[in-house]
């Protein structure tokens, strides 16, 4: 039995939402150790930006995240400020 190649992935356009979601989440890696947790804030606010998924203060609580060194209204409060530069 053989293991195969993963399949290759593509890069989003630095244009796109999905990459300006993913690179907002980025920006408080300090404050988001897991990288499965940024990923998936990430997903949750490009479905936001979208007009599909909740606001950060309530993605965050739901999203059920290690968050470390800040409160989770602070860190909600951060990201909606980055979010209105973003739109």
């Amino acid at each position: 039995m053989s293991t195969l190649l993963p399949p290759k992935t593509r890069e989003f356009s630095e244009s796109s939402q999905e990459k300006k979601a993913y690179n907002l989440v980025e920006q408080f890696a300090e404050y988001l150790p897991v990288a499965n947790d940024r990923n998936r804030l990430g997903f949750g606010l490009y479905k936001y930006l979208e007009g599909e998924g909740d606001p950060p203060a309530v993605l965050l609580k739901s999203s059920k995240l290690n968050i470390e060194g800040i409160t989770l209204d602070e860190l909600a409060k951060k990201i909606s400020d980055e979010l209105e530069k973003l739109k």
